[in-house]
């Protein structure tokens, strides 16, 4: 990939805390709890301006909908009750990840109000406050710099999407977040992930951050000579992370392809027009549209002139109508037709000519289509034609959604400042020099030096050590070696086992840390055999407890007479070979051995059987014989 991309990251890693502004436990749960009913609308900054990611958050009209289970939430998050002061574990741990990043702390936090109103946030704001400034980090043989580290809340977690309203659970909303701002000094893929795996050993070497899926989010901000500033907001896999700078990065090329196309055409901005097909579609074939026709909604247009084969080309190099659709979608509709796709989903190429006819269209110009109420579709294809009119542009900035492909979506314009105001509720926090040289004292064994000590204490090579640090299994590694003298077999699983899994398209990665650690604790009780843990784990990481993928498999251990009497039988039935192979005759029947036993004993074990059963054979063959 070329060194073209620019890229900064931003790192959001809840900390193991209380939760910021009040006392309620930082945990998720099930429990649904009390119910409120909101809608939330955009307000002025100081300045007297409405943000506009703010704006068309609002232009969505949704309702919000949530669940306020007890223990995990209160009046706090409920937005009923001021908050309280804010929680000085997390300040700590953030004042330690800032020096551990080598950054100047501010000598008052204070905290700010940044306008949310998608609902994550009952209040309609989210609180964050600078913590400190200018840190920089080592990675990839150069300096990385760090701008800002912030400390903010969580947002409430979506439970699901049904017609105009959307539902919340508060567990999550207010639990304490660090947030980590690289500045634009990424220029690969990989040395993003590279930057990311550095500041998430850091972070996991304060031992004050949460572990586990969801319990950190990345944003990507990312452009290219000639595009412009995108922001891909809560990417929750790193590996993930060089599959997503490089798609976005195949997404803005496109963009700037379909710009010189327009350009070559001399296209210019469209109007919004929008013309009423309904009457075109009476005898239609599609079942899209009849199911629309038949809730009483109708069939509209509007044009695009200069815009076919752009839309989506036959190479597939330029695919605009994508964009379209996202936005589309963006209003609240499952989608749009686009002459690039036309004739199709049971829209007939007769259809077309007559819509073309009716629109005055020529042979470069395109049409989108909605099947939805009137109202609706011109909101849905005012702001298709605005996208397509940004295209002439070439790439526009937003906030994009991460996708489990690696592709993206349209979420929303790229907030401005103009959605951050005071927060007059929670007071300043004084960061005196007392405070900081406390920090300094206490601070904890950077990766480096985690590093090291693995080398020495574990007896593992340097290179493996690096490589658990970087891909965060040092805490439950630690635990496992020096716990169950297991290093060896864990440091294997982790770094071989669990790619090869993976290339089978089983996830080991979301397999929790209690799970792994109770897989090595029956491997340590003699419950299962080191040899039967790809097949433990494949189970486990479909969900399955350690228990249940043990009974599942049967893979608990056997008694040394039943395998002495399992080795004894497959040697018995193998006697001639045996008979003329000699000691040679073991490795081949190593493989038929553990066939059987996998993970019913140990490898070691079952090979010392069998010789010793091959052997037994071979001295009654010569007894038998004579002198």
């Amino acid at each position: 990939m070329p060194d073209e991309v620019v890229c900064g990251l931003e790192i959001h890693q809840q900390l193991d805390t209380k939760k910021l502004f009040c006392s309620c436990d930082s945990e998720l749960t099930e429990e649904e709890g009390a119910i409120i009913l909101r809608r939330l609308r955009p307000t002025q900054s100081e300045l007297g301006e409405v943000d506009r990611a703010a704006l068309a958050e609002a232009e969505k009209r949704m309702r919000f909908r949530y669940q306020a289970p007890r223990r995990v939430s209160c009046l706090v998050e409920a937005d009923e009750e001021p908050p309280h002061d804010a929680n000085k574990g997390a300040i700590s741990a953030v004042l330690t990840i800032s020096s551990l990043l080598k950054a100047k702390a501010v000598d008052e936090i204070h905290f700010m109000r940044k306008i949310v109103i998608d609902g994550s946030n009952t209040t309609g704001f989210q609180r964050t406050a600078l913590v400190a400034v200018d840190g920089h980090i080592e990675a990839n043989g150069k300096r990385i710099s760090i701008p800002t580290i912030c400390l903010e809340e969580d947002a409430a977690r979506k439970v699901e999407t049904k017609g105009g309203e959307v539902t919340y659970k508060l567990d999550r909303l207010g639990i304490p977040l660090v947030e980590i701002a690289t500045g634009p000094d990424l220029r690969s893929p990989q040395e993003v992930k590279e930057v990311a795996q550095r500041l998430g050993s850091i972070l996991r070497a304060t031992r004050k951050v949460k572990r586990g899926i969801g319990t950190i989010r990345e944003d990507l901000n990312i452009s290219i000579p000639g595009g412009a500033r995108v922001e891909i907001k809560g990417v929750q896999e790193l590996r993930k992370l060089p599959l997503y700078v490089e798609r976005e990065i195949e997404r803005q090329r496109m963009l700037l392809l379909v710009r010189e196309t327009l350009k070559s055409r001399g296209v210019r901005p469209v109007e919004g027009k929008v013309v009423d097909c309904t009457s075109t579609f009476g005898q239609t074939k599609s079942k899209v549209i009849q199911a629309a026709l038949g809730k009483g909604s109708g069939v509209f247009a509007s044009p695009l002139p200069g815009f076919v084969g752009v839309l989506r080309s036959p190479d597939g190099r330029m695919r605009l109508g994508a964009e379209l659709a996202q936005h589309a979608r963006s209003k609240g509709v499952p989608g749009i037709f686009h002459t690039d796709e036309l004739p199709g989903y049971g829209i007939e190429q007769e259809t077309v000519d007559r819509l073309r006819e009716m629109m005055g269209l020529g042979a470069e110009d395109a049409f989108v289509l909605c099947a939805e109420t009137r109202p609706r579709a011109e909101s849905v294809l005012d702001a298709v034609v605005q996208r397509a009119n940004g295209a002439i542009d070439g790439v526009p900035e937003e906030t994009r959604d991460p996708l489990p492909d690696g592709t993206t979506s349209y979420s929303r314009p790229l907030p401005g400042a103009a959605r951050m105001y005071p927060e007059t509720d929670v007071k300043p926090i004084t960061v005196g020099p007392e405070l900081l040289e406390r920090i300094r004292r206490g601070l904890p064994e950077l990766p480096e030096s985690t590093i090291r000590r693995f080398v020495e204490k574990y007896g593992i090579h340097e290179q493996v050590a690096s490589q658990l640090v970087r891909e965060g299994y040092e805490e439950v590694f630690e635990e496992i070696a020096s716990f169950w003298g297991l290093g060896a077999v864990a440091a294997r699983t982790f770094l071989n086992t669990f790619p090869e899994l993976e290339r089978e398209g089983i996830d080991p990665y979301a397999i929790p840390e209690d799970s792994i650690r109770r897989v090595f604790r029956s491997l340590h009780e003699g419950r299962i055999a080191k040899e039967g843990l790809p097949d433990l784990l494949r189970i486990v990481a479909k969900g399955k407890s350690p228990e249940e993928a043990i009974r599942e498999l049967g893979v608990g251990l056997i008694g040394s007479e039943e395998a002495v009497e399992i080795i004894g039988r497959i040697v018995r039935e193998r006697e001639a070979f045996v008979r003329e192979r000699g000691l040679g005759s073991v490795g081949p029947l190593m493989g038929e051995v553990m066939n059987q036993l996998r993970g019913k004993i140990d490898g070691k074990k079952a090979s010392d059987m069998l010789k010793a059963a091959v052997e037994k054979l071979l001295a009654r063959a010569v007894s038998a014989e004579g002198p």
